[in-house]
Parts: structure tokens; C-alpha cells; sequence
């Protein structure tokens, strides 16, 4: 892999910064573009002798500039990226990967007709305990999967544009579909609309497969405590995902043909503390020297919005 390969920024806000300071600390950062003359300025005390550009539009095109990686606000995210594809450029789209499913079809269209890799930045599917539970799964040690239950709620800030599904709920969704290893044939969603009129505080969303599994989300800024937990009950007993501590429980639990519960304990699986976003963009680092397809491609962005928008048509 080239040593020299460098990934630039467009964008440096709340999470853009995350991402100029990882690809620092992996010595993979090139030029960052920031339109915030405040955020430029911190960023210039922070990592001594870093590039910057007032404009992303300085980086289209830039034969010294490959690949990289978006972080503006999500309502610029089709433009700015169509503009990199166009111009020849690998590229990290944060989420969510755009605000339609058109949008999202006309980027996967452009990387394939370009020869780019368009990376969507759906983190918890780089988190070491989501690739343990995929892999647990697909060795069948669970047994027939029946459901999955995630759930995502807090008392945390309101917005006054997307709701809470769109706000919370956008890695849950990556997560449901590659656990599954499939795209949902049914979508459901309710929403509660306690603090705004048309904007859902509390939601939840309910997928089918066509393998028949089905799927329930949970998110909610209006919600008495942080809960991050991820359930997945099966033939062989009941996997929980708690991610505030990144361990994995199996719970040897169920209900036995004759209809009486069966409970014969429960044992940690997993537990793990490595850093996603480091994981994820040395993944991107390697998907453009290789030459190779992201484990959150273009398609996988795209499905994912596509469930966002099937559910708020409901909401």
C-alpha cells in the first residue's frame, strides 16, 4: 500500500474535525477544506502544518488529491460528492448518505460509470462487536434468527427539521440490514409528534425480510435514559449488544416446544474497546490503494435511505 496516500476533507464541524483527527493520527491526512474561518483557525493550532482551504471546490479535481472524505452538513452531501465522482475522485460520504433515494441512485450510478469507490460512513458497522455478532450468526450458532430488537433513545437535543428516526436512527438501520444480510420487503413506522407538530420525537420502525425475520427500531430524544442496546432473539437462545459497554451476552433463554421457559444461564461473548472510526477510515485507506468495494459501499448508503424515506412517508 502506498505510504504516501493521503485523504483530504471537506468539511471540519462537529464531526468532520473526528475524521481530520483520526486520518492525522493514521498520517493519512491531506488537504482539509473549511468554510468557518473560526474552525480553520483551531484546526491550524491544533495539527501544526495541516493544509487548508476555505472552499471544497479547490480540492475538485486536484490531481494531488485521490480521495476524499465529505463531512459537511447532510442537505450538501449530493452536490458535493456528485462534484468529486464527476471529477475522478475516490470518496467517504458521511451519513446520511444523502436526504432522497434518488439522490442516493444518481451517486451509486456516477462511482460505477467513473470507476470510484464511494464509501458511505456508516461507523457502527466497523464496531468490533457488530462484525462478532454478524459472523455469529452467519456460523448459525444462534440457530434460526426470529427477531431483532435495537434501540436507540435518550433525552437528547430536538431538532426542528428531521425527526428522530432521521436524527438517531441511520446507523441502527446499516446495522439491521447487514445482520440480516438483506434489504426489507415491508416497512412499518409510528411516530409520536409530542413537541412539534410535524416533526416525531419517538419512533419506531418495524422491518420484514424475505427470509421472514423481522426487525424493530426503537429512537427517541424524549426518553429518560441513554439506552444503546441491540437484542437478537434466535433458535439457540438470545443475543444482547449493550454499546455504551461494547459487550456481547448470550442469554441461554427460550420457550421449548411444550410451551415452558427454558433459562440454563447466561456468558459473556465478547468485549471489545478498539476505535471504529479508526477502523473505518483505514478500511477506506485500503478500499482505494487496492482498488476494492467498501463494506459500506454506495449500495449499502442507498438502502439504507431508502428505508429512511419509505418510513417517513408513514410518519
Amino acid at each position: 500500500m502506498d505510504p504516501n496516500l493521503k485523504i483530504a476533507v471537506a468539511g471540519a464541524g462537529a464531526w468532520g474535525k473526528n475524521i481530520v483527527a483520526t486520518l492525522h493520527k493514521l498520517d493519512r491526512l491531506g488537504p482539509v477544506a473549511e468554510s468557518s474561518p473560526g474552525l480553520r483557525d483551531a484546526l491550524a493550532k491544533q495539527i501544526p502544518g495541516i493544509e487548508l482551504r476555505e472552499d471544497y471546490r479547490d480540492l475538485v479535481g486536484d490531481k494531488l488529491v485521490p480521495a476524499v472524505a465529505v463531512a459537511t452538513p447532510a442537505p450538501t452531501h449530493h452536490e458535493i460528492a456528485r462534484a468529486f465522482l464527476g471529477a475522478g475522485q475516490d470518496l467517504f460520504l458521511e451519513k446520511p448518505m444523502t436526504l432522497t433515494t434518488s439522490e442516493a441512485e444518481d451517486l451509486v450510478a456516477l462511482a460505477e460509470q467513473k470507476g470510484r469507490v464511494l464509501m458511505t460512513g456508516h461507523l457502527l458497522m466497523y464496531q468490533p462487536a457488530i462484525r462478532f455478532l454478524r459472523d455469529y450468526l452467519q456460523e448459525g450458532r444462534l440457530g434460526a434468527v426470529r427477531t431483532l430488537h435495537q434501540e436507540r433513545a435518550k433525552l437528547g437535543r430536538a431538532r426542528s427539521v428531521e425527526n428522530a428516526l432521521w436524527s438517531l436512527g441511520v446507523h441502527d438501520i446499516a446495522v439491521l440490514l447487514f445482520l440480516t444480510g438483506a434489504v426489507p420487503c415491508e416497512v412499518q413506522a409510528f411516530g409520536h409528534n409530542g413537541l412539534q407538530p410535524a416533526i416525531a420525537d419517538d419512533v419506531y420502525l418495524h422491518l420484514r425480510f424475505p427470509s421472514g425475520v423481522k426487525a424493530s427500531l426503537h429512537n427517541s430524544w424524549l426518553w429518560p435514559e441513554d439506552s444503546r442496546v441491540l437484542r437478537i432473539i434466535g433458535e439457540r437462545g438470545m443475543l444482547e449488544y449493550r454499546e455504551r459497554e461494547q459487550k456481547v451476552w448470550l442469554h441461554r433463554k427460550g420457550i421449548d416446544p411444550n410451551l415452558r421457559n427454558v433459562d440454563e444461564g447466561s456468558e459473556l461473548l465478547f468485549e471489545g474497546n478498539a476505535e471504529p472510526l479508526t477502523l473505518e477510515l483505514e478500511h477506506f485507506v485500503e478500499c482505494v490503494a487496492t482498488r476494492s468495494k467498501p463494506l459500506s459501499d454506495g449500495v449499502n448508503g442507498l438502502e439504507v435511505i431508502r428505508v429512511l424515506e419509505q418510513a417517513g412517508a408513514l410518519l
